[in-house]
């Protein structure tokens, strides 16, 4: 069963992380599908300190949703090995019309080239043109033939090589330029039979004919075989025992590995113009084929976005996958679906909340590590309920989780904005930390926040930290860069900024800023006061 991918935000915060892993274990526990919780970024120090207070692993991580090779309904033919005789590759073909190629593969499974109808058929028209065997394994002739050797039984023969000769009766000569090693093909011709091993002929097929018993126990340097086929189909049959390694094409192989994105694929078939494709695995193993007609229609990923509905905050590839509930409380943004969708969006502190809602609906009690996972989600996001965003509903929820994980909200609270206050990670790490990209009325901006017991710490850093934001803002083409140091104990944000101060002093009201940072009193959410702000003063 294909997994059903549920995550939060790029640079995600413990409310993105817990509500995707709490949501995907309430699915998984009703028997909805496979869901699995995933993350698009680094899980910042206060997510990590949760996850192992509570015992719980982290999330993988998942770099994209656009569509792989692995996402495609590929065939899955016949692996041959190099050395297999080319008829029963021509039989595999024979009993599937549709088969146009087969992947040869080395003897530990990796890729040695690709055998094709076409390939088989130019062998067999070039057989006409140059009758003659090189190397052929005697084993694979006596396989194609049906045939056994009837020398004495201290004669030992590996391969052939030489030139064929049908040896019809004829008004002359038969065997006329005869090279020694040429293989003779007859029925019952005893003089044939005694001309081609006086000239030296490295294999003599004797066809239908009663001659194999005079000459069974014979010790020569010729092969003699004895095959129940006529001469002409013993012919045919000889050059279908070559190994499908000399036939198959070895050079200018296009294969795709099953991470391969399809649109990459895409652009690779349209300048190969193969019929087929070989699919390897991770190790380099041969595991099937595609052809053009697989990447018509390919099964999309399907995914629940948590904690946001902007693409600009979601996984790349967004617009190639199914999307089937978004999961929120923050405002309405540019996601689109191409199906109706499951949406729950509702104004509470923390998407945790919501979920949390869900269990209660549904009649099931969270497990008491994921509830006390979830009520720390609660605090983090509400900012111990100080947060404007915060809701009566949040408390309550919060509340009921600590009292089945058996834990004391107050203490649990702090334990978790302690570990924010780790001002010694490095610059590009703090700036990452619960970072948002925002479009508003024709601005862009990335706003990121640490939330953390003393802001004191971090504004020593500016100057680390103010170049590497105006690095950033360039790179991204941001008209404002914005970083929140939401202080729980005062009660209010040190917003450092890069861009316009004009537009600083009028979106907050503030008379003089320190610089390049300024203190906003009762100011902690992002999303309930820093944007609409902006929002409303850019119209």
């Amino acid at each position: 069963m294909d997994p059903i991918y549920v995550f939060g935000h790029r640079n995600p915060d413990t409310d993105s992380i817990v509500s995707s892993m709490a949501y995907a274990a309430l699915h998984n526990a009703l028997g909805d599908g496979n869901y699995q919780a995933v993350c698009l970024g680094r899980l910042n120090d206060e997510t990590s300190f949760l996850l192992e207070r509570f015992g719980f692993a982290p999330p993988p991580y998942l770099p994209s949703v656009r569509t792989q090779v692995r996402d495609i309904a590929f065939d899955h033919p016949a692996t041959l090995s190099e050395g297999v005789p080319l008829r029963h590759a021509w039989d595999i073909f024979r009993q599937s019309p549709g088969l146009f190629a087969l992947p040869v593969t080395t003897e530990d499974g990796g890729l040695y080239g690709m055998l094709t109808t076409s390939s088989v058929a130019e062998w067999d028209m070039d057989s006409i043109e140059r009758p003659e065997v090189v190397d052929l394994p005697v084993c694979n002739l006596l396989s194609a033939l049906e045939g056994h050797i009837i020398n004495a039984d201290e004669d030992v023969f590996s391969q052939l090589s030489g030139e064929v000769t049908l040896a019809l009766p004829t008004a002359g000569d038969c065997l006329q330029g005869l090279r020694p090693g040429g293989v003779v093909i007859c029925g019952q011709q005893e003089d044939v039979v005694e001309r081609a091993l006086q000239l030296g002929a490295g294999c003599i097929i004797l066809c239908q004919s009663s001659l194999a018993e005079k000459y069974r126990g014979l010790s020569s340097p010729t092969c003699m075989i004895a095959t129940p086929y006529d001469a002409y189909r013993a012919a045919r049959l000889l050059y279908q025992a070559l190994p499908v390694g000399r036939v198959a094409r070895t050079e200018e192989l296009s294969a795709f590995r099953q991470d391969d994105y399809i649109d990459d694929v895409q652009e690779t078939v349209l300048q190969t113009r193969h019929r087929s494709y070989p699919v390897l695995d991770e190790a380099g193993k041969v595991i099937g084929t595609l052809g053009r007609y697989h990447l018509l229609k390919p099964r999309r990923k399907q995914v629940v976005l948590m904690d946001h509905n902007e693409r600009a905050q979601s996984v790349p590839g967004l617009e190639q996958a199914d999307i089937l509930a978004i999961i929120d409380h923050h405002r309405l943004a540019d996601v689109q679906t191409g199906n109706p969708v499951f949406m729950h969006n509702e104004p509470v502190g923390s998407t945790t909340t919501i979920v949390a809602t869900m269990y209660q609906e549904m009649g099931l009690m969270p497990p008491a590590r994921l509830a006390g996972l979830m009520a720390g989600a609660i605090l983090s996001d509400t900012v111990l309920f100080k947060s404007p965003t915060c809701t009566p509903k949040d408390r309550r929820m919060a509340e009921r989780l600590a009292r089945i994980a058996g834990v004391d909200l107050d203490g649990l609270g702090k334990d978790i904005f302690s570990q924010s206050a780790e001002s010694e990670k490095s610059v590009a790490e703090l700036l990452s930390t619960d970072f948002k990209e925002f479009h508003i009325a024709g601005h862009s901006l990335g706003i990121g926040q640490i939330t953390c017991l003393d802001t004191d710490r971090f504004l020593i850093r500016l100057p680390e930290l103010l170049p590497a934001m105006e690095a950033m803002q360039l790179q991204a083409g941001y008209d404002m860069q914005l970083l929140m140091l939401t202080d729980v104990l005062r009660e209010g944000t040190e917003l450092v900024f890069l861009g316009d101060e004009e537009v600083i002093r009028m979106a907050f009201g503030v008379h003089e800023t320190a610089g390049h940072h300024v203190f906003l009193p009762k100011v902690v959410s992002r999303k309930k006061q820093i944007v609409p702000a902006l929002a409303l003063l850019w119209g």
